[in-house]
């Protein structure tokens, strides 16, 4: 019996031990697990808020941006919202300046008229008293005059006792010499009415003159001196004049064209009777209005690529023309001179146009006369190649146009034909005369020159090529219909103190050495600009 309880107290001994110690073993497990648990719990926890931080800063990011975009935008929208109303202001202060000066010239009116109505009831009663004043004084002179009667009469009685003359044969002595008298009055009087007619007559003429030219000037003057460039609207108008017109200055400077800004609706008139820089001025204003970056750097910049560009348009018109006429082999040089003829006017007409007309003729002609008419029709496309040279020489056009010939190889006949149109040179081949005859009958056709137009244009030529003689002058510009020349300077040779003395000294020759109407602005500008590239 006691062997059984011993045993089974042993087994439940060993059943509780067996079970305590798996507590134990499970406790442990469990803690292990809780341990690990909570450690990927931290893991988890320190990825989310790194996760977290990253998708913070990220919207960080994205809401500045958006912020920098939105400040840009209403930063933009509040400038032009400021521009149009300090147009609207600009408009608004010249309206009320036009309507002041109305008010005050009406009051000015007002006063004169009241001035006038107190001048005319003085002046009324002046003349009442001056009335008065002459009744009395031709009373007092009908009763000399009786009295006076009486004396002549005793006078001439007396006369006739001493003259042994009657009354009628002194008349008619009296009379005669007061025909002869009359008769040399009469002369001296015609002499003087003559001079006076023709002075009336001349003045007469000159105005009669003037009114034909300002009837029939403003069309020609329109065709040959100004170009209107169209914008898209009225608001561009202030991107090109810039902040205090800096915009309009740097163009003017960098092209040569008065930019004339008005109140014509979508519209810029440029103004040159130069027509190569009123084109390259055109250009310009086009390519900076579709970039919309207007600034005096980027002005600068975009003429200097028109220029370019418009290089190579005057090749093209140059190798059009000469292909369209059959004239082939011509140098290069000669062939740029030809399309630069296309932006030039001789006398009011196109010197290409005139060029083209020319060569035909003398094609025409020439096979006429039974001779070579390619080489006439050469002769008469480059017979005018001296107006337009590179720079401006001392001699006459035929002649350079000849030793520029002379120079790219042409023909001598050509050569020659180029420099006897004008009789500046001996005639030693057939088609010299064809060249000059062809040339006289371009010229001389009705409508198709206008010499006027052209002796202002050299006016305006020889006032710049003045300004340009001198030294350290880089450029020089006449403007304002020749009333204004612009000169710019190197800064590095021309000193403040020296711009001075330079404009003095040129206004000075212009006066001695030109003849001009009215008077001549003369502004010489010096810039001095630093230019570093960071590479």
């Amino acid at each position: 019996m006691e062997p059984n309880i011993i045993s089974i107290i042993v087994g439940i001994a060993a059943l509780i031990g067996g079970t305590i110690l798996g507590k134990i073993v499970f406790a442990k497990n469990t803690k292990k697990q809780i341990e690990d648990a909570e450690s990927q719990s931290k893991t988890i926890i320190r990825e989310a808020e790194l996760r977290a931080e990253n998708l913070k800063r990220e919207k960080e990011v994205e809401a500045k941006e958006k912020f920098v975009q939105m400040k840009e935008a209403h930063d933009k929208d509040v400038t032009q919202r400021n521009q149009k109303l300090v147009e609207n202001e600009n408009r608004l202060k010249q309206k009320e300046q036009a309507i002041a000066q109305k008010e005050q010239g009406l009051a000015q009116k007002e006063q004169n008229v009241i001035q006038k109505e107190v001048a005319l009831d003085k002046q009324s009663k002046d003349n009442d008293a001056i009335k008065e004043t002459l009744n009395r004084q031709i009373e007092v002179v009908n009763a000399k005059r009786t009295e006076l009667e009486k004396h002549q009469e005793e006078h001439i009685r007396k006369l006739e006792k001493v003259a042994n003359l009657s009354a009628e044969e002194a008349k008619a002595q009296l009379i005669e010499g007061l025909k002869q008298e009359a008769h040399t009055q009469a002369i001296s009087l015609q002499q003087e009415i003559i001079e006076d007619a023709k002075q009336k007559a001349g003045k007469e003429a000159r105005k009669i003159v003037i009114q034909t030219i300002q009837r029939t000037a403003a069309e020609q003057a329109i065709e040959n001196s100004i170009t209107v460039f169209n914008l898209e609207s009225d608001e561009i108008k202030g991107s090109i004049i810039g902040r205090e017109g800096r915009n309009i200055r740097a163009i003017e400077a960098a092209t040569g064209v008065d930019l004339i800004v008005d109140d014509t609706p979508e519209a810029i008139v440029l103004s040159s009777f130069d027509p190569l820089r009123r084109e390259i001025a055109r250009l310009s204003l086009q390519r900076l209005v579709a970039d919309g970056r207007i600034h005096p750097a980027r002005i600068e910049e975009v003429v200097e690529k028109t220029k370019k560009q418009l290089d190579d348009q005057v090749m093209d018109i140059g190798e059009r023309t000469a292909m369209e006429l059959g004239v082939h082999g011509l140098h290069k040089e000669l062939i740029r001179m030809v399309g630069r003829m296309r932006f030039r006017s001789s006398y009011g007409q196109n010197l290409l146009m005139h060029s083209r007309e020319t060569a035909n003729l003398c094609a025409i002609m020439a096979s006429e006369l039974g001779m070579n008419p390619k080489l006439a029709k050469r002769a008469g496309l480059l017979h005018d190649i001296g107006k337009v040279p590179d720079e401006e020489t001392e001699l006459s056009h035929a002649l350079l146009g000849a030793k520029l010939a002379e120079k790219y190889g042409e023909n001598p006949a050509v050569v020659n034909a180029i420099g006897a149109h004008h009789d500046e040179m001996e005639m030693q081949y057939v088609i010299s005369p064809i060249i000059q005859a062809c040339d006289a009958i371009s010229g001389a056709r009705p409508g198709a020159r206008r010499e006027i137009m052209q002796q202002y244009i050299q006016r305006i030529k020889d006032l710049e090529n003045l300004a340009q003689g001198y030294q350290g002058v880089e450029k020089a510009y006449a403007i304002q219909a020749g009333r204004e020349l612009r000169v710019i300077v190197e800064a590095d040779k021309v000193t403040d103190d020296d711009s001075d003395k330079l404009s003095f000294e040129i206004a000075q020759k212009i006066q001695t050495e030109m003849t001009f109407p009215g008077q001549i602005k003369v502004t010489v500008i010096r810039e001095k600009r630093a230019v570093n590239i960071a590479r």
